[in-house]
């Protein structure tokens, strides 16, 4: 391992132990207000520096969360720069998610033919990390011209192949799943070429078992949200980054009900965490699961790649429990509903 490689798993073990603690989240489920949780990630936490120079009394919910999430893609993108070239790989993951995130955003703001909304809740500090043209893009009216901005994108190949039915909607979710499988593949094509041995194993293995999950997870949605036909929803999933038996998705999409869809889930290799994660509601589950591996290469795993992208995961996740804190907090949910949102 090089001095930098070390530096680096030390560096993201380092961030790791600064990590919230039960203490802090009892503490913050106890806050009244946004401005109060404001304060204590300020005073009491790794937060401090992020919200230095902000007044918790000026403070709102939206700037908070956009602040966390700026903190968030910064801290990952210095680590993933200090450390090997698999791991800058990993900081193009990220980026192609956001931008995957914020056109799939777009579009359904153009179904609804409220695309006025884009710019409000764009992540401001992202247009530094993208080759898209953000204000272009808030101000296309409609597919054509929003495939003219996308045009030199690494995108436009799978955009172009779709247009508006007779009634000017788009298939948000087919659109979703080319884009999200371009993410990915790329992704598994850097730790394909970049890798090798233990390494490679454990990186590949992290990698499908959370699509294992987001699979799971996507055909329970399907089935419940949308009524789709078997063959629609496996149209619907990103099986070629999936560990599952062909035969078993099959199963899983002709169930009956969620139970059986649980069932046959958890008589999977690994179907079986689901047993070990504690969860409360089915939406937890993965990233339920996301949090369990990500913990336990943070403790157990010797490649510096594997621990720095664990640690953006658990990073991200315990972003989304201070965004439960805050919502919580705001629209005054019982204590115990918000703490079982929580992951830790």
């Amino acid at each position: 391992m090089s001095k930098t490689s070390f530096a680096a798993l030390t560096k993201a073990r380092a961030k790791f132990g600064k990590r919230l603690t039960e203490k802090d989240y009892n503490s913050i489920l106890t806050c009244q207000s946004v401005a109060e949780i404001m304060l204590y990630l300020k005073s009491n936490t790794h937060y401090a520096n992020a919200l230095r120079d902000v007044n918790e009394r000026d403070v709102h919910r939206g700037q908070l969360e956009a602040l966390l999430r700026q903190n968030h893609f910064y801290e990952f993108d210095s680590l993933c720069r200090y450390a090997s070239s698999v791991t800058s790989g990993f900081i193009k993951y990220v980026i192609g998610t956001i931008e995957v995130e914020q056109i799939v955003r777009f579009l359904i703001l153009l179904n609804s033919k409220s695309t006025e909304k884009f710019i409000y809740q764009f992540p401001a500090y992202f247009s530094k990390h993208t080759d898209i043209d953000i204000n272009l893009l808030a101000n296309a009216q409609n597919y054509e011209e929003f495939l003219k901005v996308l045009s030199s994108s690494a995108y436009y190949e799978i955009l172009k192949k779709y247009s508006p039915d007779e009634k000017g909607r788009l298939p948000i979710s087919t659109i979703e799943n080319d884009l999200y499988h371009f993410v990915y593949k790329n992704m598994l094509e850097i730790i394909n070429k970049k890798t090798k041995g233990r390494e490679r194993e454990e990186l590949k293995s992290f990698f499908l078992t959370i699509n294992d999950y987001s699979v799971f997870s996507r055909i329970l949605r399907l089935k419940k949200y949308y009524n789709l036909s078997a063959e629609a929803i496996k149209d619907n999933l990103l099986l070629e980054f999936c560990d599952i038996n062909p035969k078993t998705i099959d199963m899983m999409c002709r169930a009956d009900s969620s139970a059986e869809v649980f069932s046959i889930m958890q008589s999977t290799h690994n179907g079986k965490l689901m047993d070990k994660i504690g969860y409360v509601y089915a939406s937890d589950i993965s990233p339920r699961v996301k949090f369990r591996l990500a913990k336990k290469n943070m403790y157990f795993s010797n490649n510096p790649s594997v621990v720095t992208i664990s640690y953006m995961f658990l990073s991200e996740i315990e972003l989304m429990n201070i965004i439960s804190l805050i919502e919580g907090v705001r629209y005054k949910l019982d204590t115990k509903k918000i703490q079982s949102l929580l992951i830790y």
